[in-house]
Parts: C-alpha cells; sequence; structure tokens
C-alpha cells in the first residue's frame, strides 16, 4: 500500500460521511452531509462533490484517489448506480460522472459491500472465508463473502438481507421497493421510530409516553437513549426489535452456513440491548450446526465501517491492484 491519502465516502439513505484516510487507515479529516436535504440527482452528486472537496482541502495535500460506497445496485464493471431504493440515484454512471467532476480516479460500490470490506480486511470478520453483513440504519444495507470474496451477483444485487420476506401480509416497504412485510419493514431505524410512537402512544406513563407528550419527536435514536438510561417500554421496543432481527438472521444462517454475521449501522447504538434478544432467537431457529458455530458480532468500526472501506476501495485503485479478496 503505497503513501499517500485518499478519500472514503459513505452515503447512506439519510447521511453522508466523508473522510480522509492514510495508508495506516487513521481518519484525519471528516465531512458530514444529510442526504435527505437532496431532493433530484443533481442535487444528491452536487452534495457529494461539496463533501469531498471539503474533506480534500483540509487535508491539505494531493488526494491519490476517492472510493465512494452508496446505497444502490452497482454494476461492478462500469460503475453505474442502478437501483436505489432511499434515494434519487436510478442508472446514473456514478463512477465516470464523479470521476470527471473530482478530477481523481473514483471507486465505486454498494455501501455494505464497502463496510464488509473494511470489516473483513481489519474488523469484525478478520480471517473469516464465509461471512454476512448487515448495516441497519434507515433501511438495511447486506453484503455477502464466499471463499474469502465479495458475492456481487448476476447484477450487483446479492446480499440484500434487508429485502428478505418474513411477514407474507407485512407492511408495504420502503422507497422504491415493490415488496411487503421486508425485513428492514420491523428492522431499521424507520421502523425503530415507528414501533417507539406506538408504543409511546399506549403507555403514556413511560418514558416515551412522556417524551412524545412534551412534543418531542419519537425517532429510533431517542428510542435508543431512553433504553440505555433504563426505560422499560424502550427496551421491550428493542427487545422485540432484536426478535426480528434474530428471524431474519436466522435464514442468513440456514441459507449461507457463516462462520461469522457482523451487524454495524447507527442503530447498532443500542448495542447488546438488540443483539442479545436477536441471538438468542438464531439459537432458538437456526439449524444445527450452523446456529451453534456462528458469530453474530457488532462492527469494528462502528458507523465508520463504510467510509473505511470506500478507502480501501480507493487505496486498491490507486495501487493499480484490479483483483483482490474482500
Amino acid at each position: 500500500m503505497a503513501a499517500g491519502c485518499v478519500i472514503g465516502v459513505d452515503l447512506g439513505g439519510t447521511k453522508l460521511l466523508a473522510g480522509v484516510v492514510d495508508s495506516g487507515l487513521n481518519v484525519r479529516h471528516r465531512a458530514y452531509r444529510h442526504a435527505r436535504e437532496s431532493g433530484s440527482t443533481e442535487a444528491l452528486i452536487a452534495l457529494l462533490v461539496e463533501a469531498v472537496e471539503q474533506a480534500r482541502d483540509a487535508a491539505g495535500e494531493e488526494i491519490r484517489a476517492v472510493g465512494f460506497g452508496i446505497p444502490s445496485l452497482v454494476d461492478a464493471a462500469t460503475g453505474v448506480a442502478g437501483t436505489t431504493v432511499h434515494l434519487p440515484l436510478q442508472d446514473v454512471p456514478f463512477r465516470d460522472l464523479m470521476a470527471e467532476r473530482l478530477g481523481v480516479p473514483v471507486a465505486v460500490d454498494n455501501d455494505a459491500n464497502a463496510a464488509m470490506v473494511a470489516e473483513h480486511r481489519h474488523g469484525a470478520a478478520r480471517g473469516a472465508r464465509t461471512a454476512a453483513l448487515l448495516t441497519l440504519g434507515t433501511g438495511i444495507g447486506g453484503a455477502l463473502l464466499v471463499d474469502g470474496r465479495l458475492v456481487h451477483g448476476a447484477s450487483g444485487a446479492a446480499g440484500e438481507w434487508g429485502h428478505m420476506v418474513v411477514d407474507l401480509d407485512g407492511a408495504p416497504c420502503h422507497g422504491s421497493c415493490p415488496n411487503r412485510g421486508c425485513l428492514e419493514t420491523v428492522v431499521s431505524g424507520t421502523a425503530l421510530g415507528k414501533a417507539g410512537r406506538r408504543a409511546a402512544e399506549d403507555r403514556p406513563e413511560s418514558g416515551l409516553g412522556r417524551a412524545l407528550a412534551s412534543g418531542r419527536e419519537i425517532t429510533g435514536a431517542l428510542v435508543t437513549e431512553l433504553a440505555h438510561d433504563g426505560d422499560e417500554v424502550a427496551r421491550d421496543v428493542l427487545a422485540a426489535m432484536g426478535r426480528h432481527l434474530g428471524v431474519g438472521l436466522a435464514n442468513v444462517v440456514n441459507i449461507l452456513n457463516p462462520e461469522v454475521v457482523v451487524v454495524g449501522g447507527g442503530v447498532l447504538a443500542a448495542g447488546d440491548l438488540l443483539l442479545e434478544p436477536a441471538r438468542r432467537t438464531v439459537a432458538e431457529r437456526a439449524l444445527a450446526p450452523s446456529r451453534d458455530q456462528v458469530r453474530i458480532v457488532p462492527t469494528r468500526f462502528g458507523d465508520a465501517s463504510g467510509m473505511i472501506g470506500a478507502a480501501l476501495l480507493a487505496m486498491d485503485l490507486a495501487d493499480g491492484v484490479s483483483e483482490r479478496a474482500a
């Protein structure tokens, strides 16, 4: 790995993070933006360029390449962003467009794939040959590792764990997903906020109920905060979500037989309040021997996994590494 810095960008359904990363994976500078502020493709591209330029200016040195992890189905050969559920990126020649705007080499992959690169090379999945990753944020991102390599699928759509159906007659899914009863309708930051509001309405004496009565917006972050503060109703909401997550993970374990399942994203601020019910559900529902062998662990890099992974993709590009394990 040559010396010098790259920029890694993690674009989610709600926010984006750009970071200047050196060859030792030290993050020197960060730039944050709210992705939902951009209502059109052009506005979103402009927001990305602005964040990268801010990070580049702060670095004060030449940037070798920029890597992007985006919540889209990405054609690995062409760098085209196909379907994107939560943002206005549909059939956009993302890699070439950003390279033209930024004037540096650009690498791009799905955001969860980028997170898997970081966690497999240097994090919670290090050394694994078979692994799955789920990022719990606005929706659910997913990645799949087999024989030490990322699996993209025929059109870049492999690992969409969030869109496995866990309730045949469940709620309609989010964004452009045509399905209903998908895992992300019951396990995501969006779902946590909705479940928290229902609990607040049903239990007005609870911390959640008092927060609602005082005019606060019931978000997933607030549910998590109150749960950590000891509110039993908020803890019950997280435990129920953890059980739903466990059902999804049991499916992943049965299908893939992974050594490790890594779970990350903003919702993981809940920690074991979410993961312990999920682990118990997997132990109850998944088949042996897979259930007995798999480790279900949080990401090492937390919310920065996608950004670090995107930076590693940029380093590969700058170093001329075209064929690599994750």
